[in-house]
């Protein structure tokens, strides 16, 4: 894994846990959703306008394809990840989320796709796989009401995530789609299908952009931001390293949860913190 894509993951993972712990706080429902699509769509306008104009990218039905595909993912993922949040604790949800979805698609890689990590790759994405598990076992967390349905919504979550991972490596490493137009399109398609349920909502809608307009900007700006870097890391690097090197923002999320939001801190977290550092100098060496 080059220095490179290793400075893009770390860069992408703080800025990914951020953003997580907004929508934590927030602890809102399909009207903040709607509201961090529009800001993806306006906030990013620009910036896919110079991408065609500059680029004059060719879009067949392949890439249209992908990229409204993309946006369904993504919207699912948003959905699910939310109701996440409202039952369960950041520090549980987010190590359950993040850490499924890519040990599926590292098996997956190296399985369908033909990928071939070194043993120190390998062995880093497993210590940052027993990281994830450690951080993930909170029995205060699991303990609080609804517990049960954030773990269940949090596992939905990292099936979504595997899913899009590998969707999104097709369309940025073979159809070579600029990975900023792709979300931007992506974002379009999640605004355009939620649109008419929030409709329906209009006093919710309104009460939703007083009271977390600033939540809903600076998501939707965060977002698109970080998981570009990603896509843009898997132009060059294999999915079977970034994927589970994107897993430090796990250990990012756990901490924030703790310090921020106050929820259990033990001894745990620095064996756990351990586990993934180690994990991510094997990527790296790999």
């Amino acid at each position: 894994m080059t220095a490179l894509a290793l400075l893009i993951v770390l860069i992408s993972a703080f800025l990914h846990a951020f953003w997580n712990l907004l929508l934590k706080r927030a602890n809102s429902g399909l009207a903040l959703m709607w509201l961090i699509f529009v800001s993806m769509v306006v906030v990013y306008l620009p910036v896919a306008a110079i991408i065609v104009i500059t680029q004059q990218p060719i879009i067949g039905w392949r890439e249209l394809v992908a990229m409204f595909g993309n946006g369904v993912l993504q919207l699912i993922y948003f959905l699910l990840l939310n109701q996440s949040y409202r039952f369960g604790d950041l520090s549980v949800v987010y190590p359950l989320a993040r850490g499924s979805g890519p040990l599926l698609v590292t098996v997956y890689a190296i399985t369908f796709i033909g990928e071939t990590p070194t043993i120190w790759a390998l062995g880093g994405a497993t210590l940052i796989a027993v990281g994830v598990l450690i951080l993930s076992f909170n029995p205060q967390g699991l303990r609080a009401p609804g517990a049960a349905k954030g773990v269940m919504f949090a596992l939905l979550t990292g099936a979504t995530i595997a899913t899009y991972t590998l969707w999104d490596r097709y369309a940025v490493h073979d159809l070579k789609i600029d990975p900023f137009l792709y979300l931007w399109v992506g974002s379009v398609a999640q605004w355009l299908i939620i649109t008419p349920f929030v409709l329906r909502r209009g006093a919710e809608l309104g009460d939703e952009w007083r009271a977390h307009w600033k939540v809903a900007l600076s998501i939707g700006t965060i977002s698109i931001f970080a998981y570009a870097l990603i896509l843009f890391a898997l132009t060059f690097t294999q999915v079977s390293y970034i994927a589970p090197a994107r897993e430090i923002s796990v250990l990012v999320g756990s901490m924030m949860g703790s310090r921020v939001l106050a929820e259990e801190l033990s001894a745990r977290r620095l064996i756990a913190a351990a586990a993934m550092v180690v994990g991510m100098i094997g990527l790296a060496l790999g």
